[in-house]
């Protein structure tokens, strides 16, 4: 993937959905456990030394499987690259559990499936399409299976 490492810099420094410091083990062999700063900002996840301001890297959380570990840790791990496990390890297992259901809503995915479920019931009770008065009741990645159309 591409992208503009001044804009994901800035990105970084957004109003976080949730921070805190974590344990963070990362993929390779080999790699321990470290502390660091970790941000979720929109569908990214940031990490960084916990005495900098730059993030020191960057997860785009499209495509991974968040799965909650033993206790008090959870895992990052993309489709494309199952075998690389991001690891993150939470004081409490209350933490850990709210990580993991932030992380999954982050996706644009699943923000996609919540826009699709609500514009199908919104249409079921009233009758009109939500989105027609946007002008984007017709874009392809806001269809809905069943047919929905727009009037």
């Amino acid at each position: 993937m591409r992208f503009n490492e001044k804009e994901l810099v800035s990105l970084s420094r957004q109003p976080s959905e949730k921070a805190a410091e974590l344990g963070m083990r990362g993929p390779k062999k080999g790699d321990v456990v470290k502390k660091r700063l970790v941000k979720l900002v929109v569908n990214f996840l940031f990490y960084f030394r916990t005495d900098e301001e730059e993030p020191i890297g960057a997860l785009l959380l499209e495509q991974c499987r968040v799965e909650k570990e033993d206790g008090q840790s959870f895992s990052v791990a993309f489709l494309d690259e199952a075998e690389r496990k991001y690891l993150f390890e939470c004081d409490s297992e209350e933490q850990c559990v709210e990580w993991v259901d932030a992380i999954i809503k982050a996706s644009y995915e699943f923000m996609r499936k919540n826009l699709i479920f609500y514009r199908t019931e919104i249409h079921r009770l009233t009758g009109k399409d939500p989105l027609e008065q946007y002008g984007i009741s017709d874009e392809t990645r806001f269809q809905v299976s069943n047919g929905l159309q727009s009037n």
